[in-house]
């Protein structure tokens, strides 16, 4: 008899332990363990006269910032949505898209936060995903989004945010350029290209860009643009006697874009 009692108390005893583990997983998985550490430590720190109170308040504001979090999500996805819905070769559409799009994160702002135009924080995450949209690497897109995004605490205007955007689409447009013409200097897709011949193709993108005047970064795609087959061409014919002679160093297309990269980067005006 006694063994029995000693067997079901064991039995139970497990099952408690079973229940409690399960519980503990089922807080920690939730991050309700994190948050109560979070709120108990602030709590701690702080020492107020009134702790259920500072409680409910830092738990309130923690609710805020998720709602938040939430609603500036939704309002990066649909502005990346609308300035997809025309090039921005299509001067007149893209801009009134673009306006549509700052509207849109104008007012996903907070009206405690105030007024005055978009989140600086809002702005760089939208250029981010506008690059990343746009086909480019994170390496290839961090110099460029280094220059023209801005601090999080930012108010960016209209037209630093149309120039912002424009930029961008511009440059995802340009890298498409000067992949094509890598694969014009390769030899063979699964060959690097060699160092001499992209380096004449390279000078020859850097002359197209400089004379490319204006404040406009699409007269720099024009100017790529503009860099023909039989130009290229010249450019190769002007080192390929010498890069026949010997087996020179290459260059392989992730470099060549990063060279390209910096061309236009270097054109880019930066934001302070």
């Amino acid at each position: 008899m006694a063994e029995k009692r000693r067997a079901g108390v064991a039995i139970m005893s497990d099952s408690k332990s079973a229940k409690a583990a399960g519980d503990e997983q089922l807080l920690s998985q939730a991050g309700v363990s994190a948050l109560l550490r979070g709120a108990l430590l602030r709590l701690l720190e702080s020492r107020p006269q009134d702790p259920v109170g500072f409680l409910a308040e830092h738990f309130a504001h923690l609710s805020s910032e998720a709602e938040d979090g939430a609603s500036e999500r939704q309002s990066v996805s649909r502005a990346l949505w609308h300035l997809s819905l025309a090039h921005h070769s299509h001067r007149s559409a893209f801009n009134n898209n673009v306006r549509v799009a700052y509207e849109l994160l104008t007012q996903s702002v907070p009206r405690r936060l105030g007024a005055g135009g978009v989140r600086g924080r809002l702005y760089s995450e939208m250029l981010r995903c506008l690059c990343s949209e746009g086909g480019l690497s994170g390496s290839t897109a961090a110099p460029l989004l280094r220059r023209i995004q801005s601090h999080d605490y930012e108010s960016v205007p209209f037209e630093l945010f149309r120039q912002g955007v424009l930029t961008c689409a511009v440059f995802a447009d340009y890298i498409r350029k000067s992949q094509c013409l890598y694969a014009a200097v390769a030899s063979a897709p699964d060959r690097p290209a060699e160092r001499t011949l992209c380096q004449a193709v390279l000078s020859t993108l850097r002359e197209a860009l400089e004379t490319a005047g204006g404040a406009d970064v699409a007269r720099y795609l024009e100017a790529s643009a503009k860099i023909s087959p039989a130009k290229v061409a010249q450019a190769m014919a002007e080192v390929q006697p010498r890069a026949e002679q010997q087996d020179g160093p290459t260059m392989d297309a992730q470099e060549f874009e990063d060279a390209a990269a910096a061309l236009f980067i270097a054109r880019v005006r930066t934001v302070t």
